[in-house]
């Protein structure tokens, strides 16, 4: 059965037109994928308030954390040469990981006061998020570290930003945090090169992802939608937010610029055993291994805000139980919008979505530039765009 285009575009053109400000982005593009091919592709409005320049296809977006899926496909392919040991010190790989210590307080003067960790960090603890490591926008204490010890926010794409203490010990609990980046340093360290170089021969190439790269090209760059900051009123104001274009790290956790088409060919590779239109990604095997639940009885829960401007409280599907595989959240029960249990799913910081269904054979993406996180305008949208979805299955 054909997906229903008509119910697709009605949600995609009724996002960017309502009438309430609160209520409206400036614009998206939204695709659905099945192994076999695209079964949808839609664009409206505009990249940016104010501007004539229409929303397209080929609009570029700052994909945030939708990069660590990436990077996590890397660090597999890694392991399936013989290179990397999940379960490995991944200090043997990355020796500065070892320096991490725990956080224990921070006392009066701002100081954070530090015990060695129980046990290493190890590069599977990374992949599912579970090494200790955190945000800042979602961690007072990380917050704290930000406003009174200097300690570089990793916007800054430095090594010094990635130097944080640990919250827990490894391995104690499900948080998320830095720990894909610092999988990104690992897969730098085994294979001698920069982390978009690699990304660029083993993934971009065999899945054709073009419109993919940490530094954009300046046809990126002319294509690219602004990232808006949603304000009191309910408005939205152009940031001026660009990702560093020649950094220090190429950050595996949030740094790479996209199209929402280009990302979807790697979501199809997902649904297609981890082969390519060009050439395999991934085994079968590892494909199998890699979206199931690898937390065991953890749980993946609410991410509490610290920083409103950069993001609300954020939980999908509250309730209902959700844990983490190599690297995105799985829904461990069937979703409320038809999400087959076991699916795979995540998100990038300003309000991009995407799931994989590898059981109903479909995986889609929504894409604005709006902070900030879970701005209720943009993912009540993708909540019925996803819904609408499954309703034509």
């Amino acid at each position: 059965m054909p997906i229903d285009s008509a119910a697709l575009d009605a949600i995609t053109n009724g996002v960017v037109d309502a009438a309430d400000a609160a209520a409206r982005v400036p614009g998206v593009v939204a695709t659905v994928t099945r192994s076999g091919g695209d079964a949808y592709e839609g664009a409206a409005g505009v990249r940016s308030v104010g501007s004539p320049e229409a929303m397209t296809a080929d609009t570029v977006f700052a994909m945030f954390s939708t990069t660590k899926a990436v990077t996590a496909t890397t660090v597999l392919q890694c392991v399936e040469d013989g290179l990397v040991d999940l379960d490995a010190p991944t200090s043997e790989y990355v020796p500065e990981i070892g320096e991490l210590q725990v956080l224990g307080g921070i006392a009066a003067d701002g100081s954070p006061r530090l015990r060695p960790p129980a046990r290493p960090i190890t590069t599977r603890m990374l992949l599912l998020h579970t090494a200790g490591l955190g945000y800042s926008f979602f961690s007072e204490e990380y917050g704290r570290l930000l406003a009174e010890t200097g300690q570089p926010d990793i916007i800054g794409a430095t090594r010094a930003s990635l130097q944080t203490p640990l919250l827990f010990d490894p391995g104690a609990r499900w948080n998320y945090g830095t720990n894909i980046d610092w999988a990104g340093l690992v897969v730098e360290s085994v294979r001698g090169a920069r982390l978009g170089e690699v990304m660029a021969e083993r993934v971009f190439t065999p899945l054709g992802m073009s419109d993919t790269a940490f530094t954009m090209t300046p046809s990126m760059s002319a294509r690219l939608a602004q990232v808006h900051q949603r304000v009191d009123d309910g408005g939205l104001v152009p940031s001026g937010l660009v990702l560093p274009q020649d950094p220090e790290v190429q950050m595996g956790g949030h740094g790479l610029y996209s199209t929402i088409p280009d990302y979807t060919k790697f979501l199809r590779m997902w649904l297609r055993d981890g082969e390519g239109e060009h050439g395999r990604v991934l085994a079968p095997e590892t494909v199998r291994a890699a979206a199931a639940n690898g937390l065991g009885d953890l749980e993946v829960g609410m991410l509490e805000t610290t920083a409103p401007a950069l993001s609300h409280d954020a939980e999908f599907f509250p309730g209902q139980r959700k844990s983490w595989a190599y690297s995105f959240m799985v829904n461990d029960e069937t979703a409320p919008t038809g999400r087959t249990a076991g699916s795979l799913a995540w998100a990038g910081l300003a309000n991009l979505y995407y799931w994989i269904d590898r059981e109903a054979d479909v995986a889609g993406m929504w894409g604005t530039q709006i902070l900030p996180f879970v701005d209720p305008a943009s993912v009540n949208a993708y909540l019925d765009f996803e819904t609408a979805v499954y309703r034509s299955l």
